[in-house]
């Protein structure tokens, strides 16, 4: 595997890399950057690597000077821990990682890679500042993963507009003849009692995703703007009974002491041994999301998070609950209500009906 370094990133590493080699196989070539997150910090604190044949992206946050020292193995994990992340089938990885063979840093003499791992750069930063603002301290070698979603290299023709991701995927499974993707997954039904009807979401998730991942996938089916508060509770056969309530953060276990951190914890620790869950929602307004496994699939052969079905309108954000929701469609569904035109002007574009886009199946990118 050849990766080529931008000169900051040599400096920093305190090595001189050798030409590259002009036959290197573009697939196991990459081209990697030292660059800050956070303009107002005086050191850089991510490793970018970009591949040169599908512009796929891989990213390390927060890497220091001093963890340069293991950057040869940091950037290898983090090249497969990202595919793998992004389910594609293991033994594609394994396979990729093979034929690469072992780690040669040669220098950068590429303008073409080096603009494509500055805005590669850019786009994590972005999602960094999004997703992890306020940290401290973090180790991730997956914060690449949500800039693979995002289409490239479109120029006026769209012909030439590519998506890193299914670029790399292909060109992977076409490599070494096997299927993309071969794993296990969950497939759940998410039901939102709103009393005059039931807002229902049928979705297919992997066995490993993370519950602060499985808000994320709700927060996209049932278009909440994940605005407030949330947990999950698991429940034992008896539905009375909670098993366990995963919180977000550390100031939640402040108010149960009994409850877990779901910061690294995976849906498959708790399912199929339990069967339903909870997730609520704003704990003003109290959405309670009901969650019952429909079953589990051994050898999921298609990419998820999916949305297979959907029915019922989600009410709009900061209406009062279930009680203040009926109230606001019934305005809502009478012109001649005296509050209808300032209710209206409230909800802005929410319509009482769910659109056709939204409830059609689907890939959730979270």
């Amino acid at each position: 595997m050849q990766i080529a370094l931008t000169k900051k990133l040599a400096e920093a590493m305190g090595i001189n890399p050798s030409s590259a080699r002009g036959d290197e196989n573009s697939l196991f070539s990459w081209t990697a950057n030292w660059t800050k997150v956070w303009e107002n910090r005086r050191a850089e604190d991510m490793l970018v690597l970009v591949n040169n044949a599908t512009r796929f992206t891989v990213a390390i946050y927060q890497v220091k000077r001093k963890d340069l020292n293991n950057v040869m193995e940091m950037m290898s994990a983090a090249i497969s821990n990202t595919m793998l992340s992004m389910n594609l089938n293991p033994k594609i990885v394994e396979e990729y990682m093979r034929l690469a063979g072992k780690v040669m840093f040669v220098q950068n003499t590429n303008r073409q890679t080096t603009a494509w791992v500055t805005k590669a750069g850019m786009d994590c930063s972005f999602h960094i500042a999004n997703e992890y603002n306020g940290i401290a301290k973090m180790f991730s070698d997956t914060v690449g993963v949500s800039t693979n979603y995002r289409p490239v290299n479109y120029s006026g023709k769209n012909s030439e507009g590519f998506i890193p991701y299914k670029a790399m995927f292909d060109v992977l499974s076409n490599l070494t003849g096997k299927q993309t993707y071969q794993y296990r997954a969950f497939e759940l039904l998410i039901t939102l009692d709103l009393d005059i009807y039931k807002a229902t979401r049928r979705i297919i998730v992997p066995v490993g995703l993370e519950f602060t991942q499985l808000h994320k996938v709700l927060q996209s089916v049932f278009d909440w703007e994940d605005y407030h508060l949330y947990d999950f509770t698991v429940f034992a056969d008896n539905e009375d009974q909670p098993a366990v309530r995963l919180v977000p953060s550390e100031d939640d276990l402040d108010y149960d002491e009994d409850a877990l951190l779901m910061k690294g914890h995976l849906l498959s620790e708790f399912l199929p041994r339990y069967k339903s869950m909870r997730y609520t929602y704003d704990m003003g307004d109290n959405w309670e999301h009901e969650i019952q496994l429909v079953r589990v699939i051994d050898e999921y052969d298609k990419e998820s998070p999916y949305l297979l079905e959907a029915s019922g309108q989600t009410p709009p954000e900061d209406v009062g609950g279930v009680g203040g929701f009926v109230n606001f469609r019934e305005i809502m569904l009478n012109p001649s209500h005296p509050e209808y035109e300032e209710t209206k002007e409230w909800a802005k574009y929410w319509t009482t009906e769910l659109s056709e886009w939204k409830s059609h199946p689907r890939v959730i990118h979270v």
